[in-house]
């Protein structure tokens, strides 16, 4: 007998929205919620090569008021309902100089991606999530909540912000049944996550490799090692799961 767990079939006839879909953690996040049988919504600004196959792409800006009233009702009409969101758009620019050099319209950016998008789209799913009997929320947030970091201080502020919300949603929607938890990952090799590490190198001057120095593990993480933690909180192994925050940064946290 096999000593791998089968958790192909755990997910099947639920129903997923995965914001970011379309690269990176976002798509091995949808991919990974489809090969449990999930039948999954994935957004983007536009369809990249990684979109999975098997999800159901819908063009819009999680960033704009408008955009998530029309990701909202275009997933409910695609799935007929909802049973999981997983809140994974995010990122922002570093500011080399530092925190006190970020100019406003960063910092308006960044809170507007990394916590408001997350808020505006939860609310505005909640009431079809209330008609789940396994209504889950999954908000990717960061280590970096953390770890305060100069240059990435606008990000850093707006994902502790977000740890912050979710905890205080889990109490609200626990007594409904609805499950709310955090996952925060390290750094993970992405497109969007080699882009800032490359952006913070080649302004700072510090190593290729500084932050994968930085993990006790010895690696920098994938996209899977996320998506894996992520399937398990949306599924009934999570059941009695809710306002977790699940660092998975291969050790950085615990120094």
């Amino acid at each position: 007998m096999s000593s791998k767990l089968d958790f192909s079939k755990e997910l099947i006839g639920r129903r997923a929205l995965v914001t970011g879909g379309t690269r990176g953690m976002g798509a091995a996040i949808a991919q990974r919620l489809l090969d449990a049988g999930a039948k999954v919504v994935v957004t983007g600004r536009s369809r990249g090569e990684a979109t999975p196959a098997g999800a159901t792409f819908i063009a819009g800006d999680v960033s704009s008021v408008e955009g998530v009233k029309a990701i909202a009702a275009a997933t409910v009409g695609a799935l007929g309902g909802l049973d999981i969101l997983v809140n994974n758009a995010g990122g922002a620019r570093p500011i080399a100089e530092g925190t006190a050099s970020i100019p406003e319209e960063e910092w308006q950016a960044s809170f507007g991606l990394n916590l408001f998008a997350a808020v505006r789209l939860t609310n505005a799913v909640l009431p079809v999530l209330r008609e789940s009997k396994v209504g889950a929320i999954v908000n990717i947030s960061s280590n970096a909540a953390r770890m305060p970091f100069g240059p990435f201080a606008h990000y850093c502020a707006a994902k502790a912000a977000l740890d912050m919300y979710s905890r205080a949603l889990a109490l609200d929607l626990g007594p409904k049944g609805i499950r709310v938890n955090v996952v925060s990952p390290g750094p993970v090799i992405t497109p969007g996550g080699d882009e800032a590490r490359k952006a913070f190198s080649d302004a700072t001057g510090a190593p290729a490799d500084v932050f994968a120095q930085s993990v006790p593990l010895g690696r920098l993480g994938s996209p899977d090692d996320v998506a894996e933690v992520v399937a398990l909180l949306a599924s009934d192994r999570g059941s009695w799961v809710t306002g977790a925050n699940i660092l998975v940064d291969g050790g950085m946290s615990a120094r």
